[in-house]
C-alpha cells in the first residue's frame, strides 16, 4: 500500500503557517523533525533542510505501523521448534543404524532399505506430506516380516508370492507380539500432536501477518496522530493516550472481532504443548523407534518355531535352500548373531538432550500473554511510550489539533463500538471479508489441534464428503444424535455459490464440518 498522495495531503494541511509569515516559516529548521524522521526508519533524502510553508516535508515509503507488532507472534520461534522435531527425526534414523550396524551387521545392511523407507515417511508426514502413519507403520512391519521371516529360515527358499502370503498371515499371527501396537500409539500421538503443533504456529503468524493492514480511513488517522506534529514542527510531542486508544480501536475494529476465535486456538496449542510434555513426548517416541524394532525382532526369533509352522500349515511347504539340508528353525537359529534389546543405559542419547522440555517450556510462556491479543492490541500500541503520551500526561500531548487535553471518550472494542468514533470513519453494516475468512481459518486450525490432543490426525478427512455435504437439504440424523451441519448445510452451499470467501476457505469449512460429523459419528 502506498502512503504518499495521502501524505502530501495531510501535511500540507497540518504545515499550515498560522500566525508565522511564509518568510519565517521557510526560515526554520527542519533539525528536529529530521531527526524524528529518521528514528521511524525513514530515509531523509526527501526530508528538506528548512521548513517549506504549505508543502510537505515528509514522504515515507510503505509506511504501516501495525508491521511492528508482527514480532510478537514471530517471537514462538517456529523455526527451532520445526528444526528439533526433524532433528528428532534424524537422531532417531541415524540411532537405528547404528545400533543396528553393530548388532546384525550385514543382515542388516543388505535390508536398510526397509527402515531408510519407514524414516522418509516419517519425515514426508512431519513436513505436511498426505501420509497416514498407521499405514507407514503398518506397510513397514509387513516388509519387515518377510526380511526376518527369510532369515529366521535360511534352509528354505522363499519365492515372492510365498513372502506375500507370510505378510497376509501376520495380523492373525503377530509375529512380533504386541510391539507394532505400541509403537503405532506412541509414534501416532507423538508424530500427531508435534505436526498440528507446527502447523498450527505456522497458521496464528500467517493469521496476525494477514489481518495487520491498514485501510484508507486508518492511514489517514495515523497520519494525523503521528505525524502531524512532525508537520506543525512538533516533532518530539506524542499524540494523547486517549486519541491513540480511538485511532487504533478504530483501525482494528474487525480484527477484535477475531478474538474469541483467536482465544480458543491460544488454548488449543497451549494444549497440544502440554501433551508433548507428558503422554505425547515426541523425543521418547523417536528415540523408542529402534529399541522397539529390536525387540519385535527378538521376539519373532524367540517363537519362529510356532511361526513358521502356522506359516507352513497356511501358506504350504517352502522349497529347501539349494546346498542346504532341511533343519528345523531352531537348529538354523545357532550360527546367526544373536537378537537383543537396549537397556536405557545402552540407548543412544540425542545431540538435542532435554531441548524438548525447555523448548515447550519457553513455548507455552509466551503463549500464556497471547490471550486476548486482539482486543487488548490498541492498548498494547498505545501503552508504548514511543507511539502515545503517558495516560498521566493528558495537557502536554497532540490532540489531533494542537498541544492540548484530548476531549472525546474512548470507544468500545469491535466492529459495532465504532459507529462513533471521532478518528476514524468505519462501516459497520458490511461486515469484513477478510475477517470471516480468518474466523474460519481459526476454527480450522483450532479443531485440528484438538483433535491432535487425542492422538487423532484431522488431515485424512475424505474432501469428497464436504462438496456432497454441500448439496444436502435436510440435516444428518445420525441415531438419536441430530447433527445440524451449519443450517442444513445451507451456509457451506453458499459459500460455494456465491464466491465471496473464495473457494479454499469453502474447503476449510469443508473440513471443519467433516470433522463435526465425524465427532457425531463417533458419538453414535
Amino acid at each position: 500500500m502506498k502512503m504518499e498522495p495521502l501524505l502530501v495531503v495531510l501535511c500540507a494541511l497540518c504545515a499550515l503557517p498560522g500566525p508565522r509569515s511564509p518568510v519565517a516559516a521557510a526560515g526554520r529548521s527542519c533539525a528536529d523533525t529530521r531527526q524524528v524522521y529518521s528514528e521511524k526508519g525513514y530515509s531523509t533524502n526527501t526530508a528538506p533542510l528548512t521548513h517549506i510553508s504549505g508543502k510537505t516535508a515528509l514522504k515515507p515509503h510503505g509506511f504501516l505501523p501495525l508491521t511492528s507488532l508482527k514480532s510478537r507472534v514471530d517471537s514462538w520461534d517456529l523455526h527451532s521448534a520445526a528444526d528439533f522435531f526433524r532433528e528428532l527425526i534424524d537422531l532417531s534414523e541415524k540411532s537405528m543404524n547404528q545400533m543396528f550396524t553393530k548388532t546384525y551387521g550385514r543382515l542388516f545392511t543388505q535390508n536398510s532399505h526397509v527402515f531408510q523407507e519407514l524414516f522418509v515417511e516419517l519425515r514426508r508426514y512431519y513436513s505436511g506430506g498426505s501420509v497416514s502413519l498407521s499405514e507407514v507403520l503398518s506397510d513397514f512391519w509387513s516388509r519387515l516380516v518377510e526380511r526376518v521371516f527369510s532369515l529366521v529360515n535360511p534352509q528354505y527358499q522363499f519365492s515372492e508370492d510365498y513372502l506375500e502370503c507370510v505378510s497376509k498371515h501376520a495380523e492373525q499371527l503377530q509375529p512380533f507380539g504386541d510391539v507394532p501396537r505400541k509403537l503405532r500409539v506412541q509414534v501416532s500421538r507423538a508424530f500427531v500432536a508435534a505436526r498440528a503443533l507446527s502447523q498450527g504456529l505456522a497458521t496464528g503468524r500467517d493469521i496476525v501477518n494477514k489481518a495487520l493492514t491498514a485501510d484508507s480511513e486508518c492511514v489517514r488517522g495515523l497520519m494525523r496522530q503521528w505525524y502531524c506534529p512532525l508537520c506543525r514542527g512538533m516533532p518530539s510531542l506524542r499524540p494523547c493516550h486517549s486519541l491513540c486508544l480511538n485511532v487504533m480501536k478504530g483501525c482494528l475494529a474487525n480484527q477484535a472481532d477475531l478474538d474469541t476465535e483467536w482465544n480458543n486456538f491460544i488454548d488449543a496449542l497451549y494444549q497440544v504443548s502440554e501433551k508433548l510434555e507428558g503422554p505425547f513426548n515426541i523425543e521418547l517416541a523417536a528415540d523408542s523407534i529402534s529399541v522397539k524394532v529390536s525387540e519385535a525382532i527378538m521376539y519373532m526369533q524367540e517363537n519362529s518355531i510356532s511361526i513358521s509352522t502356522k506359516v507352513f500349515q497356511g501358506c504350504g511347504s517352502p522349497r529347501p535352500a539349494p546346498g542346504r539340508s532341511k533343519r528345523s528353525p531352531k537348529e538354523s537359529g545357532g550360527n546367526k548373531r544373536p537378537f537383543r534389546t537396549y537397556s536405557a543405559e545402552e540407548k543412544p542419547t540425542t545431540a538435542a538432550g532435554t531441548n524438548l522440555d525447555r523448548l515447550v517450556t519457553e513455548l507455552k510462556e509466551r503463549l500464556r500473554p497471547m490471550r486476548g491479543f486482539w482486543v487488548s492490541l490498541p492498548h498494547t500500541i498505545c501503552n508504548d511510550e514511543r507511539m502515545a503520551a503517558d495516560v498521566t500526561n493528558e495537557d502536554r500531548c497532540w490532540n489531533g489539533q494542537s498541544r492540548g487535553r484530548y476531549l472525546p471518550d474512548v470507544t468500545g472494542d469491535g466492529l459495532v463500538s465504532q459507529i462513533n468514533n471521532p478518528e476514524v470513519e468505519v462501516d459497520i453494516a458490511r461486515p469484513d471479508v477478510r475477517t470471516r475468512q480468518l474466523i474460519m481459518e481459526l476454527r480450522v486450525v483450532t479443531n485440528k489441534l484438538r483433535h491432535a490432543q487425542s492422538g487423532q490426525d484431522m488431515d485424512f478427512m475424505d474432501s469428497e464428503w464436504c462438496r456432497w455435504s454441500a448439496g444436502l437439504e435436510t440435516p444428518l440424523i445420525l441415531s438419536h444424535y441430530q447433527l445440524e451441519i451449519t443450517t442444513a448445510a445451507g451456509e457451506l452451499a453458499a459459500c460455494f455459490g456465491d464466491g465471496v470467501l473464495g473457494l479454499a476457505v469453502c474447503d476449510q469449512l469443508c473440513q471443519l464440518m467433516a470433522a463435526q460429523f465425524q465427532q457425531a459419528a463417533d458419538l453414535t
